[in-house]
Parts: C-alpha cells; sequence; structure tokens
C-alpha cells in the first residue's frame, strides 16, 4: 500500500474508481458516445505531438492547444488505484491527488479556515469544436470532461467544496468581449478572468462572515491588448479584450492581510503580474478584489498549483507566525491537467 492509500484509510476515506455508471451519472449532459470520442481523439493527437517532440497541437482557426491538457482529458479515472496508471508523476506516493486535497482540507478545518477548490476546465473541454480534425458536435456544447466531473463528486462526498466552472465556461464561452481562452496560449482570457471571477465572488459573498468586512469601489475599463501566447511557436500575435481593474499606474495591489488567500498556477498570475503574463491589472485576482470590494493574498506559481503553491504557502507562514490569524478563506485554483500532469501531489504541512 502507497504512502498516499494509507494516508485515505488512517483518514477513513472510502476510495471510489470511476465505473461506467459513475460517469453516466456525472455527466448528465453530455451526448452518448461523444465524450468517449474526443477521449480518443485526445490520445491520438498527444501521441502524434509526442512523435513530433513537440507540446503544442494546432487546431483550426488558429486556435492552438497544449499536449499535456489533451493527455488528461484522454483519461477516464485517475485518482485511487487508477492513479498509478495515469499520472506523470515518478513518485507513487504522490500520483494520487485525493489524499493531499483531503489532508489540505483536514489541516486548513482545525485552523477554522475554509477551502474551495476551483479547477480550470481545460481549454479543449470549452471548445471542442477547435480540435482538429470534423467533429460533429450538438448546441449547446455539452462536458465532455466525464473524469473531472466524477471526481469532483468523489471531492464533495469526502466534504471538499468544490466550484466546478465547466458549465458556466461553456455557456459564456463566446462571451461579447471574446472568448473566454487565449487562442494561442495556455491560459484562460481576460474575458475568462472576469467570468471566472464573477462565479468566484459570487460564491464567496455567501459566506455567513462576508457581511462584516470592510469593501470598497475599485473603476474599471476594458481595452484590448496585443499578446503573444506561450504556445505561439511563430511568434503570432493575439488581440484580446481585458477588464482592467484600478488603473496601469496603480493596479490592485496583493494584500496580504486580506483574509482570502487565492493559492495556485499561473491561471492566477496570468494578465495580472505582467512580464510574461502579459500584462497588469486584469487577471483573475484583480477581477476578484473587483467582484469582492477588496485585494486577496495571491499565494500562486508559475509551475504547478498541486504541491509548490502549497510549499511557498508554508515558506509565508514561517516567515510571519501571525499569517492564519488573518486568514478565513483559501481559494485553490489550478488547471484541471494538474491532477495528471503535475509532478505529484505531496503531503504538505501549512504551519511550522
Amino acid at each position: 500500500m502507497t504512502r498516499s492509500r494509507q494516508v485515505l484509510a488512517a483518514m477513513g476515506v472510502v476510495v471510489v474508481t470511476m465505473t461506467t455508471s459513475l460517469m453516466n451519472g456525472c455527466s448528465s449532459d453530455s451526448s452518448d458516445g461523444l465524450a468517449e470520442t474526443i477521449r480518443a481523439r485526445a490520445t491520438e493527437l498527444v501521441v502524434q505531438a509526442e512523435q513530433r517532440g513537440d507540446l503544442t497541437v494546432v487546431g483550426q482557426d488558429g486556435w492552438l492547444f497544449f499536449a499535456p491538457e489533451l493527455r488528461h482529458l484522454s483519461t477516464t479515472s485517475y485518482w485511487g488505484e487508477a492513479a498509478a496508471e495515469v499520472s506523470q508523476a515518478r513518485n507513487l506516493d504522490t500520483v494520487d491527488p485525493l489524499p493531499a486535497i483531503l489532508d489540505f482540507k483536514r489541516q486548513l478545518d482545525l485552523l477554522n479556515i475554509e477551502l474551495l477548490v476551483v479547477p480550470v476546465p481545460l481549454k479543449g473541454v470549452i471548445f471542442p469544436d477547435q480540435l482538429p480534425g470534423e467533429l460533429s458536435l450538438p448546441s449547446p456544447i455539452p462536458r465532455l470532461d466525464e473524469a473531472d466531473a466524477a471526481f469532483y463528486t468523489v471531492l464533495r462526498d469526502n466534504g471538499v467544496e468544490v466550484l466546478d466552472l465547466t458549465r458556466t465556461l461553456l455557456d459564456n464561452r463566446l462571451h461579447p468581449e471574446g472568448p473566454v481562452y487565449c487562442r494561442t496560449d495556455t491560459h484562460w482570457s481576460g474575458v475568462g478572468c472576469v467570468v471566472a471571477g464573477q462565479q468566484i465572488a459570487g460564491v464567496v459573498r455567501d459566506r455567513p462572515w462576508f457581511a462584516a468586512l470592510e469593501t470598497d469601489a475599485f473603476p474599471t475599463r476594458w481595452y484590448t491588448a496585443s499578446i503573444t501566447g506561450d504556445l505561439a511557436q511563430d511568434g503570432t500575435r493575439e488581440d484580446l479584450r481585458l477588464r482592467e481593474v484600478g488603473s496601469t499606474d496603480r493596479p490592485v495591489p496583493d494584500a496580504d492581510d486580506s483574509p482570502i488567500v487565492l493559492l495556485g498556477d499561473s491561471h492566477n498570475l496570468v494578465f495580472h503580474i505582467g512580464d510574461d503574463m502579459h500584462v497588469t491589472g486584469a487577471g483573475l485576482a484583480d477581477q476578484l478584489a473587483v467582484e469582492l470590494g477588496m485585494p486577496v493574498d495571491v499565494v500562486a506559481v508559475r509551475g504547478a498549483g498541486a504541491t509548490p503553491a502549497r510549499v511557498n504557502l508554508l515558506r509565508r507562514v514561517q516567515r510571519d507566525p501571525g499569517y492564519w490569524n488573518r486568514k478565513r478563506l483559501v481559494i485553490w485554483c489550478f488547471s484541471a491537467r494538474e491532477f495528471t500532469q503535475s509532478d505529484g501531489w505531496a503531503l504538505v504541512p501549512i504551519t511550522p
């Protein structure tokens, strides 16, 4: 028995491996056989990319996809006994995401701090019509990530609050201001940040403690920016609509004293910190600030939001012993591909 399985057994957690009935029960809005077709297509595209030695998959109409995301989309189950078969992690003790997530929640519970897990859906799930090749899709497009939907059910059954953005992003995928994902980048677009921020903020504002917090108003403006996405190997540029919060000269700063922590991967940094993340003032943290009326405390990394982000969180606590005294909620936002494509899901303490 691996260490992760031992942890789950000690916590009294029942690990469910996805069966056909569970898949069907978690994907009622998908068409018969379509999710299986997408998984087969994703598998084929990943094999072709690996043969080329390339992580970029060229889709239709200038859309580019990240091969590891398609590899994750090709899976049917990735927790419990199935984890070792599909995870890219080398350490068998860290291949299963479930023990790490439940252990993180357990530690936060001891501190009386809430956890909201917000996986970022795959671009290929929101824009399957832009994948290479012909594919007949109904309208509206159903959700096709049956494995992720089933895993979120497992998390909820074990007491973890999960905000599943898939349906919201599908419904808004062709937003009046533009698509919710970048065509040439691995991240969601500035519009996607707005849509996600509004959805997340709606859940946060329902907390009983939120009404007692001091809030403020932040100015916003929509503008167009041209970027070169991280998948655009030929330097192709893409125009995006962005909602800037604050101003270019005075963006909303991250707030160490905020009661809300935004933890995770570069989906929390894109359009927020500039440099290789394109611009400042228009990312998810900025949209949360305007929707909540307060800045959030950003603890995010350019790498994986699975283990490295929690390690950074521990380092912050080590520097500031009173850190947790100021917190009420951790929003853990990361790409859904990390369930299988990260370097692993280690157990990480969040107190020294």
